[in-house]
């Protein structure tokens, strides 16, 4: 079977049993295509692929400057590929399986305090429809916690304004409801009344929850611009995702259950929630530091 073909139904494969995302299915496709490359440059059938040509392989990656997180992906890429060649029945057992994980040292999110929620909402300016949105868009990211590309991607149908709640669409095309906070639905509600209409223009037909000035739906990129425009009046650092780090901290800080943190966020595994409990051990720490006189 040509390469080609093979890596096409590969594509397939994570698409369609793995339910990768988008971005993910293309990080496992270059992967496994710069492995193959590999092996065709030092002639070894993909057949005769062990776990020692997979080692010297990611030892090569390391040698050219990729991070520890990125072998970690490589990985996984490879593990899944092998899979899918043994269900092709063109291997009998998965070499990449008998390589151990890189430990990946762990990176504490950034979050914001809560005064600086507040500072940043107030360098919005809601007197314009643009405005609105923006306010609406980003109370809503902090208030459910989304990521950036699961707002950008709600529909007018995805709301239950009288129940408060949303339908989200998360990595993996797989749907949580999770509930809208107060400011965040009070935003939602004046911008879906007053400045989406206007925004609309002669695009009637789009059922696109957020819209840019010409009528479209906003772009990720568009909404990421917006952040930053506003992180900027405010003097904060910091990005989009930023918000969705605040929004699982300061649930867990009031008091918050992981395991309820974990649905909330659209996690598959617990152990990624996990990572806000090290975040308010670190605050804790400061806290410590700061006050305790023998800090």
């Amino acid at each position: 079977m040509e390469m080609s073909n093979l890596l096409k139904r590969f594509e397939d494969y994570i698409t369609v049993e793995l339910r990768l995302s988008a971005n993910s299915g293309e990080t496992y496709l270059h992967e496994c295509r710069v492995f193959i490359l590999y092996c065709k440059e030092k002639g070894i059938d993909i057949k005769d692929i062990n776990s020692t040509t997979i080692i010297d392989f990611l030892i090569r990656r390391q040698l050219k400057g990729v991070s520890q997180r990125t072998v970690a992906k490589c990985l996984s890429s490879l593990r899944s590929f092998f899979k899918f060649l043994i269900l092709e029945r063109i291997i009998d057992q998965n070499p990449a399986e008998l390589v151990d994980m890189p430990k990946i040292s762990l990176k504490i999110p950034k979050v914001f305090t809560i005064s600086e929620i507040e500072q940043l909402f107030e360098q919005i300016d809601s007197s314009s429809p643009l405005g609105i949105r923006d306010r609406a868009l980003f109370e809503l990211i902090y208030s459910c916690g989304l990521r950036i590309s699961e707002a950008v991607g709600l529909q007018c149908t995805d709301l239950y304004i009288e129940e408060a709640l949303l339908k989200v669409k998360g990595k993996g095309n797989k749907e949580r409801f999770v509930p809208v906070g107060e400011y965040g639905l009070q935003w939602l509600t004046l911008y879906i009344k007053e400045a989406r209409l206007s925004l609309l223009k002669r695009n009637r037909n789009t059922n696109m929850l957020f819209l840019n000035h010409y009528g479209r739906p906003l772009s990720r990129k568009g909404a990421w611009k917006r952040f930053k425009e506003i992180l900027s009046r405010a003097n904060l650092d910091g990005k989009v995702h930023t918000l969705r780090h605040s929004f699982a901290t300061h649930l867990l800080s009031g008091g918050a259950d992981l395991r309820s943190v974990q649905e909330l966020l659209g996690h598959a595994d617990i152990c990624t929630t996990q990572i806000y409990t090290h975040v308010e051990e670190e605050e804790l720490k400061k806290f410590h530091k700061k006050y305790h006189p023998r800090g």
